[in-house]
């Protein structure tokens, strides 16, 4: 069976959450299996090689899931954008819009070295403000946005067309 057919069947729908309308895309099933966790990382690392990053950017929580993994094969860095005040530390951030409100993100200053080529990982994408959100925060850290590396993209909404005009390499193992 091939990846994108063992994730589709694997991840969960949890109608109604966080609110009523949305259907969650739960990826809980594919840390549960050791097996397909190899193989989507296995997956994830062939895509990401041809780029040659020189760091992953994983983008807090779920984005580190299989970050690090990726990292680690790839031979290169993960730096970890979290949401603001949860890194000790002198840090850079970045505000953003949301769908009710703004948030922050941010990443230590001194983590991503200047002319890096940065990978960005995340699990889902779907409005695309948090993976643009973290592209200009690599860009702020004067490093280049090479591709942004996903598990699922939920295409019916407007992601994909928001991060392609930062970068027009975006990788999802699904899209729905």
């Amino acid at each position: 069976m091939k990846i994108t057919d063992r994730v589709k069947n694997a991840v969960r729908d949890i109608p109604d959450f966080p609110q009523p309308g949305i259907i969650f895309k739960d990826i809980t099933p594919l840390v549960l299996d050791a097996d397909l966790s190899k193989a989507i990382t296995a997956e994830l690392v062939e895509r990401a090689r041809k780029l040659k990053p020189t760091a992953v950017c994983g983008i807090e929580s779920r984005g580190f899931l299989f970050g690090v993994s990726m990292a680690q094969e790839l031979g290169v860095p993960l730096i970890l954008i979290r949401k603001k005040g949860k890194l000790p530390g002198k840090t850079i951030q970045v505000a953003y819009a949301l769908e009710y409100g703004e948030s922050i993100i941010e990443m230590h200053a001194e983590d991503l070295p200047p002319g890096s080529r940065v990978l960005i990982h995340d699990d889902l994408l779907a409005t695309g403000g948090t993976a643009t959100a973290a592209a200009y925060l690599v860009k702020k850290a004067g490093s280049e946005v090479i591709g942004f590396s996903f598990l699922i993209n939920l295409s019916f909404l407007p992601g994909e067309g928001r991060v392609r005009e930062i970068c027009e390499e975006v990788q999802a193992i699904v899209s729905y």
